[in-house]
Parts: C-alpha cells; sequence; structure tokens
C-alpha cells in the first residue's frame, strides 16, 4: 500500500501569517496532529510513502527518513515521484504517476492541492483533501485507511469471485474422464 503524500498543506499547515518553526535538519517541524494521524495510517497499513511535494527532490531518500523519523513518523521505506522538471502541475505528475504504475498496489493521495479534484473519478476516489490551514487530521486518517483497505477487499472480492468461475467451469473436466487420451509421448513430440 502506498501513501502518495504532500508536505505543506498536510504535514505543515500552510499559515502565511506565521514562520514554521526550522529543526536542525534545515526542515519544517511537523504539526503534532498531522504527525499522529499521519503515523496512525502506516500503523494500521504498513503503507509505503511516496512523496509529491514540490519539495521531494531537495533531499536525498535517506535524509527525508530521518526528517520523518526526527518528527516521530516510523517509516521503513520512503519513495518519490520523479524530478519535475518539466514544471507539472500535481495533477500531470499523479497522472504521468499513474500511468508508468498501472498496476501498482493499493494507494491512496494526500494532499492539499485543490486542482486534484480534476483528477478523473477512479483516480479522485483515492484523494484525500486536506485544509491547507489544518493538515492531515485523526478524520482524514481514518478515511485515508479506510480507503486502503476498501481496495484491499474489492481485490479479495474479485479474487474469490475468479477462483469460483474457475473452479465451476466445466471446460477441463474431460481430462479427467479421458485419462489415457493424452500420454507422455505425446506431450514429447
Amino acid at each position: 500500500m502506498l501513501i502518495l503524500l504532500d508536505i505543506d498543506g498536510v504535514m505543515v499547515p500552510a499559515k502565511s501569517w506565521t514562520v514554521p518553526e526550522i529543526l536542525e535538519d534545515n526542515f519544517a517541524a511537523f504539526n503534532s496532529r498531522a504527525t499522529q494521524a499521519l503515523q496512525k495510517i502506516i500503523s494500521e497499513t504498513n503503507a509505503i510513502i511516496v512523496l509529491t511535494t514540490s519539495h521531494k527532490s531537495n533531499h536525498t531518500l535517506s535524509e527525508w527518513q530521518n526528517i520523518f523519523i526526527t518528527r516521530g513518523i516510523d517509516v521503513k521505506n520512503i519513495e518519490r515521484l520523479p524530478d519535475n522538471k518539466a514544471n507539472l502541475s500535481r495533477k500531470e505528475e499523479i497522472l504521468n504517476w499513474y500511468k508508468f504504475n498501472i498496476s501498482q498496489e493499493h494507494f491512496v493521495i494526500i494532499d492539499d492541492d485543490k486542482s486534484l479534484n480534476e483528477l478523473p473519478n477512479f483516480l479522485k476516489q483515492k484523494l484525500v483533501l486536506t485544509s491547507p490551514l489544518i493538515g492531515l487530521t485523526n478524520y482524514l486518517a481514518t478515511e485515508a485507511i479506510s480507503i486502503l483497505e476498501r481496495e484491499e477487499e474489492e481485490e479479495q472480492e474479485l479474487r474469490k469471485g475468479i477462483q469460483k468461475l474457475v473452479s465451476d467451469n466445466k471446460s477441463f473436466d474431460f481430462i479427467n474422464y479421458e485419462e489415457n487420451l493424452y500420454t507422455l509421448s505425446n506431450l514429447k513430440r
């Protein structure tokens, strides 16, 4: 499971009238409520973070992992979208990522960018839109978990349906009744 995660407006509320606290690693402190909410999602789903933030290329993946750990978020693995050299919108970046990861495991998008409301419906259903002034909350974390769990349940139902379809299919029953139809020597030719 993946969390496509923005930082500004999600982990660091965007309050223009205040300067965010900068920690020793030269990155802004995360909101404590957002930290607890993200940790809840990770703990309950074992999801991997995929950074979508505009800051994603400012640090190595190892530095990002330390940034999260320093802020109290137990992350095992962090990935990121490719560098945005073409200055694509967040919507375009996510659409490009999806195009090349179409068979990717379950994911949720957590972002404050309202342009993501213009994503196609099948992707918009995976969107948890935060208020940029508030960031990620426990309520939104529960919503993100529900999206990830719903996808898992839907996939399990699909697997069960396919297994039932295959097991109920009588197309190959003749093999059970026509044992001598094919011998080992027929297969070697």
